[in-house]
């Protein structure tokens, strides 16, 4: 697997971040963004079809501020009133309804924002850091142990070591593997 292909299926907050690794940025174009995204479509309702610089800009920001505050987190120190205010704001800017309609059958409630598409998509990302902010398991939160590797990943298993078998994983045992053939 490719490190230039973004990781997904942890916790929102820890894949948005996972999208800055230590080689190159993941979302450096509104073309990656959207690309994203759509990777994440289940997870980010009435997410814009199109993506603008604008909205590339507002979640780098929502990103970073929710890189620290993460980090904090994970460490169970206090994270910086300026990240924890950014990611309040962001959420402030587009605020979430549940919006209640009739079916034909039935009642269904949808979470809306409201806003602009791209105070939309920050709201929607920093909600989900808020959210992972103040989860217990936040403290359970790992740093990939594979050498060359910054990406955090929440372990649903506690010998899990990297962010990715496929990926880290993979890498690190074929290294091991070179380095005991090679002193034999």
């Amino acid at each position: 697997m490719s490190d230039l292909v973004p990781l997904t299926g942890e916790p929102l907050a820890l894949d948005l971040v996972n999208t800055r690794p230590t080689v190159g940025e993941l979302l450096a174009t509104p073309e990656d963004l959207r690309a994203w995204v759509a990777m994440q479509a289940e997870r980010l309702p009435d997410a814009p079809e199109k993506i603008t610089p604008t909205e590339l800009a507002a979640v780098h920001a929502v990103r970073e501020h929710a890189a620290r505050a993460l980090e904090h987190g994970r460490h169970g120190t206090r994270p910086s009133q300026t990240d924890l205010d950014a990611l309040n704001e962001a959420q402030r800017s587009a605020p979430a309804i549940s919006e209640v309609a009739w079916n034909g059958t039935g009642l269904t409630v949808t979470r809306r924002r409201g806003g602009s598409s791209a105070e939309q998509l920050a709201a929607w990302l920093a909600e989900a850091t808020a959210e992972l902010l103040a989860d217990p398991a936040i403290t359970r939160i790992r740093q990939c142990e594979a050498d060359d590797c910054v990406l955090l990943f929440l372990p649903a298993h506690p010998r899990r070591r990297w962010c990715s078998a496929a990926r880290c994983g993979n890498r690190m045992r074929v290294a091991r593997h070179y380095q005991r053939n090679r002193a034999g």
